[in-house]
């Protein structure tokens, strides 16, 4: 799986991961380049990722403390950042009886460029499709969505809705045809296969972690999992086919999480950026 780390994805897991904690001062490039090496990324790549990222408004330039240039996040990234740590952390399986939002939405043909944007990020968010123009999700995800659907000005084409499903299908067969169950199973299967190893690996270890292979494994963790709550919206599990795989790859992704969040800190902590 580690070709699908891409540098930008790692730089905003990065910033996800150990960016965004009271007093964190802006990144230099060269501290980037530090951090990312570790993951095989080379410094061409790293420069040429945060340029892409500063034009989407996702990075802003900024001084450390020392008065080197660096960069911090943008507002909005950081409120994509909040966002999605309900997802990534929690990854909840929701009651069914907390409902559903749909959004609804017309674009005009001379804006069409828009419709596609718009599906898109839908997707991206997790939603599934009911019907042309009418996308689903669990009810959980409405702030997510209205917060998205703002910072992209695409609010003035959707309506949201929250409800429940009354029929006439079997909600567990509707939600078969609203989502690519079997695609987004394939993505917790392949997660396993490539993390699970590393989580035995490190239970069978002794002693305290070492910071930098601990860093090294949690942030390719965090990147390859940040992605997969947003494939699989977190559906109620009495909707979900049986043995479904995504209780085990969260449960996997959280024993990482505890196991290598902290240590990972310290290698970050000790490069000549940081604090």
């Amino acid at each position: 799986m580690a070709e699908q780390h891409t540098p930008r994805s790692l730089i905003v897991t990065l910033y996800g991961a150990y960016g965004r904690a009271p007093g964190n001062a802006p990144l230099p490039v060269a501290e980037l380049i530090r951090l990312l090496s570790v993951l095989g990324v080379d410094p061409p790549s790293v420069r040429s990722s945060v340029s892409r990222l500063k034009r989407r408004g996702l990075l802003v330039p900024a001084r450390t403390v020392s008065g080197a240039a660096g960069y911090a996040l943008s507002s909005d990234a950081r409120q994509l950042l909040d966002d999605g740590d309900r997802r990534i952390y929690a990854h909840p399986s929701p009651p069914l009886q907390d409902g559903w939002v749909l959004a609804v939405f017309s674009v005009p043909e001379a804006e069409r460029h828009k419709r596609h944007l718009l599906r898109s990020r839908l997707a991206r968010l997790g939603f599934g499709t009911a019907a042309p123009g009418v996308w689903i999700a669990p009810a959980a995800l409405y702030d997510e969505t209205r917060h998205t659907l703002e910072r992209l000005e695409l609010a003035p084409y959707v309506d949201l809705f929250r409800g429940e499903h009354l029929g006439f299908a079997a909600t567990r067969e509707s939600v078969a045809r609203w989502w690519d169950l079997d695609a987004i199973a394939r993505l917790h299967v392949g997660f396993l296969e490539q993390h699970e190893p590393v989580l035995r690996a490190w239970e069978s270890r002794t002693g305290a972690p070492d910071p930098e292979t601990a860093y090294r494994d949690y942030l390719a963790a965090l990147d390859s999992w940040r992605q997969l709550p947003y494939a699989d919206p977190g559906l109620p599990e009495e909707l979900l086919p049986k043995e479904w795989p995504g209780g085990r790859s969260a449960e996997v992704f959280g024993l990482l999480h505890a196991r290598l969040r902290d240590a990972g800190a310290e290698f970050v902590r000790g490069g000549p950026g940081g604090s």
